[in-house]
């Protein structure tokens, strides 16, 4: 070789849509592993003579951690290692194609080349994805518009609210903006695994079961300092609302510019969105993904017990909690450690909630393992099936007296609606049947005792066989709220307690209700309303009982998740209390967009954003957040004037889309009354 630096051209743009990474804005080369990429130097004599290629990735490469590879010219694509086949050659220059096996290590790799006994020269460096377009892949998806979906798609929709009212927001992911492809390595390179021995961390970085449990590690700040704080307090003073991200982008930047601290704050779909993020860019086809009425069964009995007072407040006690949603994350990809049935979609959380091999991690747990009930597989088994399928246990508890009375339990109360979103459209799809069999029959009982089983639990709480205080005796009278008139924040809320008496005898009920301000997590934070009434049933009597909460009495004390928890608790004269509950979700007031124009390439469009306020008073701090990939860099923040009531305000301002195709705008307003008002729409841009 001479001993000019050879010169590189890494053909970018070709590669680049061999290898489906087009959307990263990158001067280095970026390619799928399992796939041939080409490759031109120059510099050499007669250079297809014994040549030698060195890739190597990590800090101290070798071939036994397969993070070391040397190869020389050959006629044919290797089927095992990596490989170097001449494309074509001229005097100066030689054109050589290079493949990795479908099983290399991810990451970024250096690339050199020797000639004879020459020492190597370097041709630069370029960075190795994992590829779910290619068969040989653990992560390959036969389906091309779920590729398209699960790993090119930077706009998400999260579902949220309550299984009774089913909400949803969109989430911009943006895998393949800016420098998030740098930040998702660095993930990689500060995580516990790493520190403790980077040799092997690396070596395992083939492998997407132990990525996916590695970075949901990593999502999370603890253990580790990892790119999250999670708070679930209901004050958020240091940092930024959980509720108000839009995106996964400026949370990962921030983790970056402050030194590698973590971002505060974040909730369950922000970890599930943020991994959807890094998952994405590393090629792992990813979904978040809601199931509403979530257990968190923290003493791994597959039950949940909930405690409330004489009063019907529920009570702090215990470590069990049902949350009115929890999202987390399926990735796609083979299991070779437990057999091809349990291969495809695998269960990841990062949320921190449970401690797993000493860590705050979850997952891959096969979804399949989970609807069979085969909680031993690896990993976190008890855990996940306990979030979709724990029977619920309600208790009243006395603190005088220490002494607990079972009011009932319920074994079809927990993972409701299980959605994600649909492949190609902005829909909901129900995924529940995936998780396990129809609530209520048979086979979903037997799987239910078979993991109690395997997890050696028959004895300590067999539903068909309970201990004395838990005989659930049958009660005389039964109720629910209904909702009357609109769920909206701004207006009263309006309930019906409807009693029923069950009995052909009349009976005397006293009834103590309450209303508390929650998190989704359904923690209570401030009591906004209490009352009581007594009530004589007639023999099979209904009668219903108005409830009104004006928004006067709530305003002041509804969180940022807008959840309100109605609990009645029947004393049923001569017989067994009787629990009535409803976890309500309240709806925002609507925001609207609208695009002025055809949205084209590179070229100005002008977008409205419209507002009415809703309610009898000014609304003031007003703050619209604008964000999208490829529509506009980073996050665009107008400060709008005070509106009076009912007054509506019109914000305009100006987008340059950067690319063909359908894009989404995702729209976020806040003010002192309204706390982040989200919306999104999509943008159809061409050239």
């Amino acid at each position: 070789i001479a001993a000019t630096q050879p010169s590189t051209d890494w053909h970018l743009k070709e590669n680049a849509r061999e290898h489906h990474t087009s959307k990263f804005s990158s001067e280095e080369l970026i390619v799928r592993r399992g796939q041939a990429f080409t490759i031109t130097f120059n510099g050499a004599e007669r250079p297809e003579q014994n040549l030698i290629f060195i890739a190597e990735t990590g800090p101290k490469p070798s071939k036994a951690t397969k993070t070391l590879a040397t190869f020389d010219i050959s006629s044919t694509v290797s089927k095992e290692g990596w490989s170097a086949v001449v494309q074509s050659s001229s005097s100066s220059s030689v054109s050589i194609s290079i493949s990795s096996p479908h099983n290399a290590v991810i990451g970024r790799y250096r690339l050199s080349v020797q000639s004879g006994s020459s020492s190597p020269q370097s041709l630069g460096t370029f960075v190795l994805l994992f590829n779910p377009w290619s068969s040989g892949d653990d992560v390959f998806m036969p389906n091309t518009a779920e590729c398209e979906e699960y790993v090119l798609e930077e706009f998400g929709i999260i579902f949220a609210g309550n299984k009774n009212h089913i909400s949803s927001f969109g989430w911009n992911f943006g895998q393949f903006q800016g420098d998030i492809l740098n930040i998702c390595l660095a993930i990689m390179d500060r995580s516990l695994y790493y520190r403790q021995d980077p040799i092997t961390d690396v070596s395992h970085r083939h492998d997407p079961r132990y990525l996916g449990r590695v970075l949901s590690a990593m999502v999370n700040a603890n253990d580790d300092q990892g790119v999250v704080l999670g708070n679930w307090s209901g004050k958020y003073e240091g940092g930024k609302n959980p509720t108000s991200w839009t995106g996964s982008g400026e949370i990962l930047q921030s983790w970056k510019k402050s030194g590698f601290k973590p971002v505060k704050y974040g909730q369950c779909w922000v970890f599930a969105a943020v991994l959807t993020t890094v998952l994405r860019c590393l090629g792992i086809p990813t979904r978040t993904i809601t199931n509403f009425s979530s257990a968190h069964d923290a003493d791994g009995n597959l039950r949940v017990d909930e405690f409330y007072d004489a009063d019907g407040n529920h009570l702090e006690r215990g470590a069990d909690s049902v949350w009115n949603f929890h999202v987390w994350n399926e990735s796609w990809f083979i299991r070779n450690d437990l057999g091809p049935s349990y291969s495809g979609w695998q269960v990841l959380d990062a949320t921190p909630q449970e401690e797993s091999g000493g860590i705050y991690q979850c997952g891959p747990a096969s979804r399949h393992a989970i609807k069979e009930g085969e909680v031993e597989l690896d990993y976190d088994g008890p855990f996940v099936f306990a979030e979709v399928n724990a029977d619920c246990m309600y208790w009243n508890y006395d603190s005088a007296t220490g002494k607990k009375t079972l009011i009932f339990s319920k074994s079809t109360e927990i993972g409701a609606s299980i959605s994600t979103k649909a492949v190609g459209r902005d829909a909901r799809v129900d995924v529940t049947r995936d998780y396990k069999y129809e609530e209520g029959s048979a086979k979903e009982r037997e799987i239910f005792k078979k993991a109690r089983k395997k997890l050696g639990l028959e004895d300590k709480f067999d539903p068909t066989a309970p201990k004395q205080e838990e005989v659930e005796q049958k009660p005389d009278i039964s109720g629910k709220f209904k909702v009357a008139g609109s769920l909206e924040v701004g207006k009263d809320l309006n309930l019906l307690l409807v009693l029923e008496n069950l009995q052909s005898d009349a009976k005397t009920v006293n009834v103590n209700m309450t209303a508390w301000s929650t998190l989704y997590t359904r923690r209570r934070v401030n009591q906004i309303w209490k009352d009581s009434l007594s009530v004589t049933l007639a023999p099979k009597e209904e009668k219903q009982f108005p409830v009104k909460i004006k928004y006067p009495e709530y305003q002041q004390q509804l969180t940022t998740d807008k959840t309100i928890q109605v609990t009645a608790l029947c004393h049923v004269k001569d017989g067994i209390q009787v629990l009535v509950k409803r976890n309500i979700t309240l709806d925002n007031p609507a925001i609207d967009i609208q695009v002025l124009g055809e949205a084209k390439v590179n070229k100005e469009v002008v977008v409205e954003v419209a507002f009415t306020n809703p309610i009898n008073e000014e609304v003031k701090d007003c703050v619209l957040q604008v964000e999208g990939s490829d529509l506009l860099q980073g996050i665009l923040e107008l400060r709008i004037p005070p509106l009076k009531a009912s007054e509506k305000s019109s914000t305009k301002f100006k987008l340059i889309p950067s690319e063909v195709g359908p894009k989404h705008l995702l729209v976020n307003f806040f003010c002192d009354k309204f706390a982040d008002i989200k919306t999104f729409k999509m943008v159809n841009v061409i050239n």
